[in-house]
């Protein structure tokens, strides 16, 4: 029940933060940045795909929950383009939301940012960028973000809102 209760208010923060940028959102580039949603664990009953990387695997079932709650939330906030990494858990993560906005999600390297960082800041509209724990705080910070961020390896329902 604890848990439930601050997705909630995770949520519930989430669309008033919403709210506030709408005016400026028209005006401006907005960046939404999340990590991807909670992702299936491997067991020895659910052998690595052909093709499929072991370090790759999808969505969860709370996951793609997630991810469609993610959809819901941002249906309405004027994405122009998304962005995530080579890895079936982020692309999962903006699929319901990509298909909604009937975009075409853009892959980038995990591992190296800055070519992410300057297509975000070429492109007209705002954005949607799902990323990694480990890689999130990094990009954050080259997007200026001043505070230093950490992301736990438990933790899927944060959404970082900035200009």
């Amino acid at each position: 029940m604890e848990k439930s209760m601050k997705s909630v208010r995770v949520l519930a923060a989430a669309c008033a933060l919403l709210l506030s940028f709408a005016a400026s959102a028209a005006a401006q580039q907005t960046i939404f940045v999340v990590r991807h949603a909670e992702k299936a664990a491997a067991t020895a009953a659910q052998p690595v795909a052909k093709g499929m990387m072991a370090d790759d695997p999808p969505l969860s079932a709370a996951g793609q929950a997630r991810a469609a709650k993610l959809a819901a939330l941002l249906a309405s906030a004027d994405v122009k383009y998304i962005f995530t990494t080579e890895y079936r858990r982020t692309r999962e993560t903006a699929a319901p939301l990509a298909a909604k906005l009937k975009l075409q999600p853009v892959m980038s390297a995990a591992k190296d940012p800055d070519p992410l960082i300057e297509r975000v800041r070429q492109v007209k509209g705002s954005v949607l960028i799902v990323g990694h724990s480990n890689t999130l705080p990094d990009l954050l910070t080259k997007l200026g973000v001043k505070q230093p961020v950490t992301i736990a390896d438990e933790e899927y329902d944060n959404l970082f809102i900035g200009p």
